[in-house]
This record gives C-alpha cells, sequence and structure tokens, in this order.
C-alpha cells in the first residue's frame, strides 16, 4: 500500500517536497489501516477480506493505473523509451474509445478553456490507460471466477467477516437481495464515469483547482475515475456470484435432502 500511494510521486519529476510530505504521511496511514484490518477477526470496513482474490485484483488495477499515466505523464519532464511508449499507446486507446456518447468524449468536452494540445493529448491517453487496466483487472476477476470456483469451490462462506454491511436476515430471501444489490452495482458502475466529471468540474471551479496544474494531480484523479466504477463492477459481480452459489447449494440440499427450497418457505 506504501508502495502504491507513493509510486506517483516518485516516478514524476517535479512533485513539490510539501506534497511528497503529505503522500508519505497519507500512505502510512492507510498502511496502519490495512494492517489493522487484516489482522483483526472481527468485521471491518474491508469487504471480501477472506475472499481472495478479490482486493488484490482491486489492489494491482489501481496500482497499474498510477503507475502507467505516471509514466505517461512524465515524458513530458524526462523523455525516455519506456514512457514514451506508454504515452504512444494510451493516445491510441485514447482515440479509439474516443467516440460519440463515450465518458472520454464527455471528459475531454469538459477540459477547460486554454487547454494546450499536449495536455489534451495527455488526457485522451491517461483515459485510455485507465480503461485498459480497468477492463483487464475486469476480466482477470472474470476467469479466476471460472477456473477457482470464487469465492469457495466448497460451497462455505463467511459472509459476516466478508460482507459485514449486509444483513442477511434482513428481507424475505437473501439470494434476490444479493442480484438485487449486484445489480444495482453494475449500474451505477456504468453510471459514474458519466457523472463524475461534471461534479469534479463543477468543484473544481469552486475552489479554483484544475488537474491540469500538477501532473500528480492529473494522475489520482484519471485513476480514480477509472477505478470507482471498476470496483463496483467488480462488487456487483461477486455479489450475484454468491447469488448463483446460495441457490445452487438449495438446488443441491433439495435434491438430495428433499429439504424444501427456503426461498418458498411462507413468511
Amino acid at each position: 500500500m506504501v508502495v502504491m500511494i507513493l509510486t506517483p510521486s516518485l516516478v514524476l519529476p517535479d512533485v513539490n517536497s510539501q506534497i511528497s510530505d503529505a503522500f508519505v504521511l497519507i500512505s502510512l496511514f492507510a498502511a496502519v489501516f490495512i494492517i489493522v484490518e487484516y489482522g483483526s477477526i472481527y468485521p471491518g470496513l474491508i469487504e471480501f477480506r477472506s475472499a481472495p482474490p478479490f482486493n488484490r485484483v482491486r489492489f494491482l488495477t489501481l496500482f497499474s493505473t498510477l503507475l502507467l499515466i505516471a509514466l505517461a505523464c512524465a515524458n513530458r519532464h524526462d523523455s525516455s523509451l519506456l514512457s514514451r511508449l506508454v504515452l504512444a499507446v494510451g493516445v491510441l486507446l485514447g482515440q479509439s474509445m474516443d467516440f460519440p456518447l463515450s465518458p472520454i468524449r464527455l471528459l475531454m468536452w469538459l477540459l477547460p478553456d486554454g487547454t494546450t494540445l499536449s495536455q489534451a493529448q495527455t488526457v485522451r491517453a491517461a483515459a485510455g490507460i485507465a480503461y485498459l487496466t480497468s477492463l483487464v483487472g475486469l476480466t482477470v476477476f472474470a476467469i479466476l471466477i471460472r477456473v477457482r470456483g470464487w469465492p469457495s469451490p466448497t460451497g462455505s462462506f463467511n459472509v459476516w467477516i466478508n460482507l459485514p454491511t449486509f444483513d442477511p436476515t434482513a428481507g424475505r430471501d437473501v439470494v434476490k437481495r444479493l442480484n438485487r444489490d449486484g445489480a444495482v452495482n453494475i449500474l451505477l458502475g456504468l453510471l459514474l464515469p458519466y457523472l463524475t466529471p461534471p461534479v469534479a468540474v463543477y468543484i473544481a471551479n469552486s475552489h479554483g483547482v484544475s488537474m491540469l496544474q500538477s501532473d500528480l494531480m492529473l494522475v489520482w484523479t484519471m485513476s480514480l475515475w477509472a477505478f470507482f466504477p471498476t470496483s463496483l463492477f467488480l462488487r456487483g459481480i461477486a455479489m450475484r456470484r454468491l447469488a448463483l452459489m446460495i441457490s445452487q447449494k438449495r438446488r443441491r440440499l433439495v435434491s438430495e435432502q428433499g429439504v424444501p427450497d427456503p426461498a418458498f418457505l411462507p413468511a
């Protein structure tokens, strides 16, 4: 966690020393939080804590996004073969995804007046890189679900530890609630790339800041813009997977022992 948070500051050459010190402090707080969460035997704030590789996929997705966008932004100050390659790939990806009604088209349309061609190219490249890493993360998780039988090939899953905010006793059927919550998360994942840019622009204009003022701000803004929808997608897929696992276990109980399906029992 410390390495992930500090990576953009280390890759970019023009980061202010005070900002670097602030990120060091933030990384230490994040490291302590993760240690406490994973060291506790009781539920905390992190979901799917004992159901790897859910959180590992999310971490690697965000870390890859931060690193690659930072390399692309570093090309403007200290050009190297790797930074030029990452920037070129990002530009190609951004141009291929910059079609009408796409989130990238909305993002480019919301850039402030006076944005230079170089800045617009960097933003488009960052958006393309962010979307590519997000799609790779989603694909990897979907493959692992099939290959490894996530979250457990045996069908055992501790809802109390892995879903601390989800109450399985509330409502009539837990399968329906999991499917509904999963669909809501996937829908939010689809809408968030369109909703966050106008909100971010409004907040930035209210406080007189812009992500184009600093490469570090650009890296974090674009990374989080793609990571939050991806995280919601992963959560929605995971919850619907749990619903499928519970329904399959119910059908096995019905076929093997003649136990009536709890979904059809009277309230």
